[in-house]
């Protein structure tokens, strides 16, 4: 368990670094998040921390929600999310307080999760990048198609997760062990290396990796 921040995508651009290398970068909106309840072992049963992030008009939230901000000091929040941590980490951070981007550190590692685009339907060609079929020797109405599903006489069924089409993208995808390359503290950027899952302005979480190497 880790804390995270709820951050939004804004978009992906090139910087140079100090070697020279210009090397693609997702520019995030890294908070402020505001602590807007805290959960404990004793009450919930488990301890984590509830975070809001970006503004929101009181008009546009049910009248329960309201009260639900109000209550932590805050104004109605745009993306309200909750983040398991430790009893240690819960402690530090008291309701209506706010978490900024300074949680992270240049060169540290991080994961990225969000909802990926959603595509629509696919064939197989698209959504799990199959070979096209040779267009000749006979070949015509399939070229794109992907061909027997069937298991034989045994067990004589379409084995379970055979990939087939159907709906691609709009997931939970998590990208794994990206470096942070800069951190501008005055605009709240986080610039961590590669893509992110996500369109521009969707939500994402930032947590320290889960991995342990490169």
């Amino acid at each position: 368990m880790a804390l995270e921040l709820i951050c939004r995508k804004l978009g992906m651009t090139q910087i140079y670094v100090d070697s020279g290398e210009c090397i693609p970068v997702t520019v995030l909106e890294a908070g402020p998040n505001s602590v807007i309840q805290k959960k404990t072992t004793e009450k919930e049963g488990y301890t984590a921390l509830q975070l809001g992030f970006g503004e929101r008009r009181s008009a546009r939230m049910p009248k329960a929600m309201v009260g639900h901000f109000e209550k932590a000091g805050t104004g109605p929040k745009r993306a309200l999310q909750e983040v398991r941590v430790t009893d240690e980490e819960a402690e530090a951070h008291e309701v209506g307080t706010e978490i900024s981007v300074g949680i992270f550190e240049l060169g540290q590692r991080v994961d990225v999760r969000g909802t990926s685009k959603g595509r629509g339907t696919a064939g197989v060609v698209k959504r799990h990048g199959f070979a096209i079929m040779k267009r000749t020797h006979g070949t015509h109405e399939a070229f794109r198609h992907g061909g027997a599903i069937g298991a034989g006489a045994y067990p004589g069924k379409v084995i379970k997760g055979m990939k087939m089409p159907g709906r691609m993208g709009n997931a939970r995808e998590t990208t794994l062990n990206l470096e942070v390359v800069r951190i501008d503290s005055d605009e709240r950027l986080l610039f961590v290396r590669g893509a992110v899952p996500g369109h521009r302005n969707g939500i994402v979480r930032v947590r320290p990796t889960a991995k342990t190497s490169r």
